[in-house]
């Protein structure tokens, strides 16, 4: 399934620059299986499952912007240790993935990546009970499979997401936008996509975020379409010092978000 809005206008070197900032992953994986899953003929995205058991629930998780699946295995522990199986998911020209990232495949590769996460799931015999997470610009792929694929998910969490996090971003940098392009982005945005998200919902943002303020969250979870969900605002921490400041609490609430929202 692709994206309903063409946003390829916006896969331009100056936009894609501020957006995106690939790393390359060399390293052999270090902890769980990596995977290679094909978004387009001769494109593969490089992907890896950290699993603690199979009785346990999956998290399909995208990352940050600066971060590669690489990264993961230094933070995949807090989850495993907390029962939670967790599934990493790069994007084009990130880690190990073929191509350049841009706007558009960020959002069409999402799709193929959760129909290949599913499969590996199945065909693994681990538990069904699967959940979306998206960190930053991970919000964005998250929230688009959420939209989509609530009936093959459990919930939905987001960490330091943007309510309109493109048009965010190029406003700070300030290229000028007329009204018709503003009207495409806000159409394509978290915040009107998560209305249609009706599954349970998690928003967890830093107070003194200064890349994306407390309001984007607020935003997203003011804009959510479910009836259950919650909302941790992490005392004291920035974008890139969530999960420092936040200590111990932050993988309790995750925890409990998940327990709470198990098949019986």
């Amino acid at each position: 399934m692709s994206h309903e809005v063409d946003l390829s206008f916006l896969d331009r070197p100056e936009i894609l620059g501020m957006v995106f900032h690939p790393r390359r992953d060399f390293d052999i994986a270090r902890l769980g299986d990596t995977h290679f899953l094909e978004v387009e003929p001769g494109v593969n995205i490089g992907c890896r499952y950290y699993r603690k058991e199979k009785d346990r629930p999956t998290i399909l998780y995208f990352h940050g912007n600066g971060e590669t699946v690489g990264d993961y295995d230094f933070v995949a522990p807090m989850f495993l240790e907390s029962g939670l199986n967790l599934f990493v998911a790069d994007y084009r020209g990130y880690g190990l993935s073929d191509g350049v990232p841009t706007i558009s495949n960020l959002l069409a590769d999402c799709h193929p990546v959760f129909e290949g996460f599913q499969r590996i799931v199945e065909e693994g015999g681990y538990r069904k009970d699967l959940f979306l997470m998206g960190r930053s610009l991970g919000s964005i792929p998250a929230i688009e499979l959420a939209s989509h694929y609530q009936d093959r998910v459990r919930g939905l969490i987001v960490e330091s997401g943007g309510a309109g996090t493109v048009l965010r971003l190029l406003s700070l940098f300030g290229i000028s936008l007329n009204d018709e392009v503003r009207e495409i982005l806000e159409s394509a945005s978290n915040r009107a996509k998560i209305q249609k998200v009706v599954i349970p919902t998690y928003i967890i943002h830093a107070e003194r975020d200064d890349i994306l303020p407390l309001e984007e969250g607020k935003a997203l979870f003011e804009n959510s379409g479910a009836e259950d969900k919650e909302m941790y605002v992490v005392p004291r921490a920035g974008h890139n010092d969530l999960w420092h400041v936040a200590g111990d609490e932050y993988m309790k609430r995750v925890r409990g978000f998940v327990e709470k929202n198990l098949s019986l």
